[in-house]
């Protein structure tokens, strides 16, 4: 890239040669896991963070847990109906302002959320929030898959989804522990808190792009891209492999307060604090299980993640905390490192129009937290926990067929 490339992308330098790409160890590459880590914590922090308070805004509100779940469904819905448009918008402004700009209005949004009057505002708010918000998850493993070595992608990947693990785990954390003092409205108040000081954080750590050229919206091209991605032996079936990966770990979570609180547990909320506090396995196995897969090959560790998916949501059907809480940190575990393992395998695979398959890849991610993380709690209506956990584990079987058909898929040359 000639150097007005650049200034036109972003006003920061790289002291790195334009034509390097980042490798572990490097100070470019420190700057840009520190930010991209912030970014996903922040994100999930406030797209996730009003998850435990679905029992409060039902018993605020008089809502189903069904409806209540527009707390998190509305947020994920929008977003996912964005991200292509927000990939346009990258495609011709860049990615870097685009994520900066995502985090910093999403973070006003949220604290204006604090302070509405009833729920149908707050559902509006929400459904404004996860259409901003989509700048940045849109567009950020495109970010990495284009400025990162693909020797170090997976672990590049594997950071930022960790920081969508502890940003998960913090905010439903925090909101958990408020809620008991300060109400559900304080609890959103301090998620905004946190997203104001990581928009900052996020603005002054990531580095420009040096990969990136502006283009202009071209739906010919973009048509071309996207017939060659449904022809790829691998793409679609990892965008499915996204919705129902997250369509099952959001419904596990969305319900999960509705059973810790009723009998037999009948926890507290600061209580069902701990209980989320769980994310913390998947901060650590999204790293771990990237470096894994750089090593052992995608499909030599995805099916392994489904499969413990599954058997931690058989543990979760005990009436026994001793049982339950293993289950859900197998649940989690799993999730996180297939989703490791399956996002940056859209980044390897789309040699072409990678922002594009990455905007394709989470808005099947976010599609199924919004639509399956709701229906599945229809099933709550129909047999409780019990009804949750049968739509859970077929879902499964079928992400477990996908995951042994990912496997026979050959490997495309390194670029």
């Amino acid at each position: 890239m000639s150097a007005p490339s650049v200034a036109l992308q972003d006003s920061q330098t790289i002291s790195e040669p334009p034509a390097a790409k980042l490798h572990a160890g490097t100070p470019a590459f420190r700057s840009t896991a520190r930010a991209m880590f912030i970014g996903g914590f922040c994100t999930f922090a406030m797209v996730y963070g009003t998850q435990p308070l679905m029992p409060l805004f039902a018993h605020d509100f008089s809502l189903t847990p069904a409806a209540a779940s527009g707390v998190v469904s509305m947020s994920t819905g929008a977003l996912a109906l964005a991200l292509i448009p927000a990939s346009l918008l990258a495609d011709r402004f860049g990615r870097r302002v685009l994520m900066n700009l995502a985090l910093a209005l999403g973070a006003v949004l949220m604290l204006m959320s604090a302070f509405v009057a009833g729920f149908g505002a707050f559902l509006q708010l929400r459904a404004v929030f996860g259409l901003v918000m989509a700048g940045l998850p849109a567009v950020a493993m495109a970010y990495l898959s284009e400025e990162v070595d693909a020797r170090s992608l997976g672990h590049s990947m594997g950071l930022y989804i960790a920081g969508n693990a502890l940003g998960g785990m913090c905010g439903r954390l925090l909101a958990s522990l408020l809620a008991d003092h300060v109400g559900w409205r304080g609890a959103v108040l301090a998620l905004a808190v946190i997203g104001c000081v990581g928009a900052w954080q996020f603005w002054r750590w990531l580095p420009a792009s040096r990969h990136f050229q502006p283009r202009r919206h071209d739906f010919a091209r973009m048509g071309r891209e996207l017939r060659g991605m449904l022809r790829d032996g691998g793409l679609p079936w990892l965008f499915l492999t996204a919705f129902l990966l997250m369509g099952c770990f959001v419904s596990l979570y969305n319900y999960l307060g509705f059973r810790l609180l009723a009998a037999p547990f009948r926890l507290s909320q600061s209580a069902l604090a701990l209980v989320f506090s769980l994310y913390v396995v998947g901060i650590w196995s999204s790293a771990w299980v990237g470096r894994l897969a750089d090593g052992l090959g995608r499909r030599n560790v995805l099916w392994m993640m489904v499969l413990m998916m599954l058997a931690g949501l058989l543990l979760t059907l005990g009436d026994t905390l001793w049982l339950l809480v293993p289950g859900v940190a197998l649940f989690t575990f799993g999730f996180f490192a297939a989703h490791s393992v399956a996002s940056s395998w859209v980044g390897l695979r789309a040699r072409e129009g990678r922002a594009l398959a990455s905007a394709l890849y989470l808005t099947a991610y976010y599609l199924g937290s919004s639509v399956f993380g709701s229906m599945s709690g229809l099933m709550w209506g129909r047999g409780g926990w019990h009804g949750v956990a049968t739509a859970l584990a077929l879902a499964l079987l079928v992400l477990m067929g996908v995951s042994l058909w990912l496997r026979r898929l050959q490997p495309l040359p390194q670029a």
